[in-house]
């Protein structure tokens, strides 16, 4: 008879809820100013004009306005304030 409980139950005991990242506003869709543009690890994605970016890499929007992706070296996200 074992005098100690086996370790593999206690071992995989823990899980991590989902961070849900990604783009959560595409090219052309109206954003408001605050809104949550994109939720990211490091910067896949870059900051543009009237982008803000938060300690966690989240781009936000800084003005109400449409979003613009600009694809070069680097993908950069705007967003064009409505007139």
């Amino acid at each position: 008879m074992a005098h100690k409980k086996g370790q593999g139950s206690s071992k995989n005991g823990r899980d991590s809820n989902p961070k849900y990242r990604g783009i959560k506003k595409y090219e052309g869709e109206v954003i408001l100013s605050g809104g949550i543009i994109v939720r990211q690890t490091g910067t896949k994605w870059h900051a543009g004009r009237n982008v803000g970016i938060g300690r966690d890499f989240t781009l936000y929007s800084l003005v109400d306005g449409v979003v613009q992706y600009t694809k070069g070296n680097k993908t950069v996200v705007s967003v064009l304030p409505v007139a």
